[in-house]
């Protein structure tokens, strides 16, 4: 049986809401994401900075001295992509096209797609993708 909603109406499927992400400087690491993405800037609740994704998912980043490295991908739009690429490379960031970093200054194709890997301040492995993978 599917999840009711908040009101107690129609069931919905289940959808990721929010992730928290840990980070040395909430604000920075958010600020850094939302710039690179071309995203609206982050807004508090409580202790979290919030950056909103376009399709409906926050990333609640909040202030974690321990930072264990984690992984997120984001599916974009071609246009978006190169916009993001581009800034990537404007800001001299390095980037790789796997998530290992074997293939320095390079994009990977996998899956007719375009994708590519980098660094967020705090480790967090960021990459933009254009085909989900196994599509």
């Amino acid at each position: 049986m599917a999840p009711l909603t908040a009101d107690g109406g129609s069931p919905v499927p289940v959808q990721l809401n929010h992730t928290i992400v840990a980070a040395r400087d909430k604000q920075k690491s958010a600020e850094f994401l939302t710039d690179l993405l071309g995203l609206a800037p982050p807004t508090a609740y409580g202790p979290f900075a919030v950056v909103e994704l376009d399709n409906g998912v926050s990333l609640d980043y909040i202030d974690d001295p321990e930072i264990h490295q984690r992984h997120y991908a984001f599916l974009v739009s071609e246009e978006d992509f190169d916009q993001i690429f581009g800034r990537i490379r404007e800001r001299g960031l390095p980037y790789w096209a796997d998530p290992f970093e074997k293939h320095p200054g390079e994009i990977n194709t996998n899956d007719g797609g375009r994708g590519v890997y980098w660094n967020d301040p705090d480790g967090h492995k960021l990459e933009i993708i254009t085909r989900p993978y196994g599509g």
